[in-house]
């Protein structure tokens, strides 16, 4: 099955109003000409109104987290709000969220239960941090968080997830993994899928991989058969964001 391109940039807590309304009006002129790839960017929660104003209605924009419900929940933003906002995606299972802020598996499923309810699409996280990787546990983290938040999921509901796979020890540390790994764990999130799930769930699904990719790895990286696009962090900050949405507009080979 042909899965469309899937490139996110997560701007994460960076940017001003200044420097991000300059950052996507480039994006408005360098990287819209590529309907073929679906192109979403995460600003910071502050900005979601400034970006979405500017941004071209071609270039999705997507919140960084939100919480199950409305309510008595300072500093948060619930699931149910960023519907109302006009905004069609959240990132959820983030590792900073998972490993800075400490939330939990149920914490995680709930979040996304909610976000699938108010029909936003959610950009799911998985990945192991380097001592799980070095332990030969990263089918087992990956399967675990999968397993904790996705398990439950209507049929109907499973057009509107995207998994992205981010290695912990590759988040902004500048390391990336192989192509050899990352197109390994991807497929291993596949075959999850496809004996968790279904078939067609397995097939539909786009699966990304984040983790340091910038405009010189990204090509390599986008010619592994199961990796869809990308969840991009520093380098979607940058003009470079356009090259990694170009890459992907490539046809993969026949492996």
């Amino acid at each position: 099955m042909s899965r469309t391109p899937f490139v996110g940039g997560n701007f994460k807590c960076t940017g001003t109003a200044s420097s991000l309304t300059s950052l996507v009006k480039g994006f408005n002129d360098s990287i819209t000409g590529y309907p073929e790839v679906e192109v979403v960017i995460a600003p910071g929660t502050g900005y979601l109104g400034l970006v979405k104003a500017v941004a071209h209605r071609n270039i999705g924009i997507s919140a960084q987290n939100c919480v199950p419900k409305s309510g008595a929940y300072t500093g948060e933003m619930s699931a149910e709000q960023v519907k109302d906002m006009g905004l069609p995606y959240v990132i959820l299972g983030h590792s900073e969220r998972r490993h800075v802020f400490r939330e939990t598996d149920a914490e995680i499923a709930a979040k996304v239960k909610a976000a699938l309810a108010q029909k936003l699409c959610v950009i799911f996280c998985v990945g192991e941090k380097l001592d799980e990787r070095e332990a030969n546990k990263t089918q087992e983290v990956c399967f675990h968080q999968m397993k904790a938040a996705l398990t439950t999921i209507a049929p109907a509901d499973w057009k509107n997830i995207v998994i992205a796979y981010e290695p912990v020890w590759a988040i902004g540390t500048g390391k990336v993994a192989s192509p050899e790994q990352a197109q390994e764990a991807t497929a291993l999130i596949r075959s999850w899928l496809s004996d968790n799930i279904n078939a067609s769930v397995a097939s539909s699904t786009r699966i990304l991989y984040g983790g340091s990719v910038n405009a010189k790895n990204c090509a390599d990286l986008w010619a592994r058969r199961d990796i869809d696009g990308f969840l991009v962090g520093g380098a979607s900050t940058k003009p470079e964001f356009s090259e990694i949405v170009k890459a992907c507009v490539k046809p993969k080979a026949k492996l």
